[in-house]
């Protein structure tokens, strides 16, 4: 089969993208993939979409340094393909990215990503549920039971109230964003650079204020969950404990967090128990969840990474287990061709 990612740019992917261990993957199991960026989407006056992709060619690159060099190389070609050419389009660029420089970007997966689906492509994870899931705003649509206390404001006396509410202190950190980007601890009201931090964080539009969780320093698992259930490989999970670096409150990878091996607690599957009704309704194939305890800090719905860290901690590649899954999907959508929505077979 042909799978089709779509990513914010070429050159922004890296070896250590999850992105790169699925491209891999599917190489591996003789699928063959092409790249797509936002801008490369086409409906035609007659009504066919057809993409503009970046191919490998012949090439068939086994490890993550030599595939890099290869899609961003001269040997790649563009080639124009009809969307029923695609069985597999895999969103994966996230829109937080797009939103300053390229806000026009930020919804060209979800809108095209449509578009493919009904024309015969199985799009991954869902373009309409990624759509209700485009900020942090998201999470607030589970059991109240998975997540911490959080209040959504543009308001600074609203900030102080609730910080005066959770005296071990709050986390702000901005509605649209991702990465850990403006994300700040404050411990009570009276500090004074609270001021500076919400007028930092506001800056990005509305503010998240969460109750801190004290397990918190010891950092997330981050665990993936496929077709709304925890992935797992006989009794090992897709699961990885992201450590935070010495004197830093994030445990995201870029800003000098650790991968560390996760133990995946009971209270843990409990979480992801009570977030599957609804990512199973919304269509999510693959998700990333961030706990802390028993608490649900992050739903990763976009570009849930670490794929590459847990096959380092685990010796398992869970990449494989992920595209022999999307296989599944496209042999059950030509045994049942017409019948299924695509955001019923995204969690089937």
């Amino acid at each position: 089969m042909r799978i089709a990612f779509l990513v914010n740019s070429i050159e922004g992917e890296e070896t250590f993208y999850a992105t790169t261990s699925l491209a891999l993957a599917a190489l591996a199991r003789g699928h063959e993939i092409v790249y797509l960026t936002p801008g490369d989407f086409v409906l035609t006056p007659d009504g066919r979409l057809i993409v503009h992709a970046l191919s490998l060619g012949t090439a068939k690159p086994r490890k993550a340094e030599t595939f890099i060099a290869a899609l961003r190389g001269d040997a790649t070609r563009r080639e124009v393909l009809d969307i029923t050419d695609i069985q597999i389009l895999f969103l994966r660029n996230d829109p937080s990215e797009d939103a300053a420089t390229r806000p026009w970007a930020t919804q060209a997966g979800i809108i095209f990503g449509r578009l493919a689906a009904e024309r015969g492509a199985i799009v991954v994870n869902d373009p309409d549920g990624l759509a209700a899931a485009q900020n942090k705003l998201y999470l607030q649509g589970f059991p109240e039971v998975v997540r911490p206390t959080t209040l959504i404001t543009k308001h600074m006396e609203e900030v102080r109230s609730f910080l005066d509410a959770h005296p071990e202190g709050v986390i702000l950190k901005p509605l649209q964003g991702s990465g850990g980007k403006n994300v700040f601890k404050v411990g009570s009201s009276h500090e004074t650079n609270l001021n500076q931090i919400f007028e930092a964080v506001s800056e990005m539009g509305y503010v998240i204020a969460q109750e801190y969780l004290s397990a918190a320093t010891e950092g997330d698992v981050r665990l993936f969950l496929m077709n709304g259930r925890p992935l797992k490989r006989g009794d090992t999970y897709a699961a990885v404990r992201r450590v935070p670096a010495e004197g830093e409150l994030r445990s995201n990878m870029h800003v000098n967090g650790r991968p560390a091996a996760a133990v995946v607690t009971p209270a843990m599957l409990a979480v992801a128990e009570e977030m599957r009704p609804k990512l199973v309704r919304d269509g999510m194939f693959l998700v990333g969840l961030d706990v802390v305890g028993d608490k649900l800090v992050e739903v990763n719905v976009f570009t849930p990474g670490a794929l590459p860290e847990i096959a380092e901690l685990t010796s398992i590649d869970f990449s494989e287990d992920i595209v022999a899954e999307l296989e599944r999907k496209v042999e059950i959508r030509r045994a049942n061709d017409g019948v299924l929505s695509n955001r019923e077979l995204a969690t089937l």
